[in-house]
């Protein structure tokens, strides 16, 4: 069974295994650079760990592939009866990153 972990990053938790890339919001890191995620939230493998609400002494080490954007979402808003629409595009700023390694110390 392989090893994996649940860290938060960005508001968000995102499953993650060693070897894997993974896309997540776009940090304050250049590309090559490596990237520490100390709030890990769950450690699996032969052994679960869940924390509460975070796992003590667990972290994922990763390096950064390439930063990007992500597709444009065009939001269109219309209320019926009325002359009120709108138009929204959003771009988020992305990271890829893959995972090198995870580590719990317990």
């Amino acid at each position: 069974m392989s090893t994996y972990a649940i860290v938060k990053t960005g508001g968000k938790q995102v499953k993650v295994e060693v070897g894997q890339a993974i896309y997540v919001e776009k940090l304050d890191v250049e590309a090559g650079q490596e990237v520490t995620f100390n709030e890990v939230v769950l450690v699996g493998g032969d052994k679960t760990v869940v924390g509460t609400p975070i796992v003590a002494g667990a972290t994922v080490v990763g390096t950064v592939e390439k930063q990007g954007k992500q597709k444009k979402v065009v939001t269109y808003k219309y209320k019926p009866k009325k002359v009120a629409t709108a138009n929204k595009v959003t771009v988020n700023h992305i990271l890829k990153l893959s995972s090198t390694q995870s580590t719990l110390n317990l």
